[in-house]
């Protein structure tokens, strides 16, 4: 691997010595006294993984929500046309702002699943401890232009993974009925919510994320930007499930994946248009606006 092969032993303990560092900038701050700190190395990255995403998930999703629902709510939430022209309407469109119902179950659903999501990062993170992965821990150790291309590289893996990995979750039928389905659930405007990103079956959330962990066994990795571009997952489910289409070519954003909520067949993607593209699954919501 990259770190034992070029830099010998000792270098996969910078890896170590940046979990630890996490473990101790997050704990020592949300969890009273020391008794975490008598915990084995892997149960620390474990408790800071698993808090730093309630953390994530409850913060962006509140903000989010006061911002589109509340405070901004004549920028985002769209419009009723269906009875009266856009030049004269002052209400807004009820069935398109999430019931708090289903704002609430979501948030169940997600917290159960976030304790089990974040073994996956934390087996991950010991991995890369360990020197079994691809991962390089300084910029420098590459240089910047190739930085830029394993990051390239890791996109464009992450991105035809993901997509594989969630239309497989939709047609093999097992798998769809007893994992997918529950993030599913949630079919139509008013049910979709930031919180409903994580608001998975365990095992589906883990199984969508594989690919970010698959990619450095493949190819070099900047270590903190695999962390960074892992945890902002929590943001960008949260993005897409808001059902505000951000109009922003390629980037699959809410406009696309609200669709994929309610057609089951369209826009598997993640973050661009170009895997649905290329397989036939790509469905615009212009189109949509079009049609209706």
């Amino acid at each position: 691997m990259v770190a034992s092969q070029h830099h010998g032993g000792q270098y996969w303990r910078l890896f170590r010595e940046e979990t630890s560092w996490y473990n101790e900038m997050l704990l020592s701050v949300v969890l009273p006294g020391d008794w975490w700190r008598s915990l084995p190395h892997l149960v620390q990255s474990w408790l800071r993984n698993c808090i730093g995403v309630y953390l994530m998930y409850f913060s962006i999703g509140f903000i989010w929500c006061f911002v589109i629902y509340h405070w901004k709510q004549h920028a985002y939430v769209p419009k009723d046309f269906t009875e009266r022209g856009p030049e004269t309407l002052k209400e807004f469109d009820a069935d398109s702002i999430p019931a708090v119902e289903a704002m609430k179950k979501q948030i169940l659903v997600a917290s159960v699943s976030m304790p089990f999501y974040t073994v996956l990062p934390t087996v991950y993170e010991y991995m890369i401890e360990s020197g079994w992965t691809h991962c390089f821990f300084h910029i420098t150790d590459v240089g910047w232009p190739m930085y830029l291309v394993y990051l390239a590289l890791y996109l464009i893996f992450v991105e035809c993974g993901m997509y594989w990995v969630h239309r497989e979750l939709h047609h093999i039928k097992p798998l769809y009925k007893h994992l997918h389905a529950v993030h599913h659930v949630y079919n139509k405007e008013n049910t979709l919510s930031p919180f409903a990103g994580l608001a998975s079956h365990p095992v589906d959330g883990i199984l969508l994320a594989m690919p970010h962990v698959v990619a450095p066994f493949l190819f070099p990795t900047h270590f903190r930007t695999n962390i960074a571009l892992l945890f902002m997952e929590a943001m960008w489910t949260a993005n897409i499930h808001d059902c505000i289409h951000g109009k922003v070519w390629p980037v699959m954003g809410a406009g696309y994946h609200t669709i994929h909520h309610t057609t089951y067949r369209h826009n598997y993607g993640h973050y661009t248009i170009w895997m649905d593209y290329l397989f036939g699954t790509l469905q615009k919501p212009e189109d949509i606006f079009k049609e209706d």
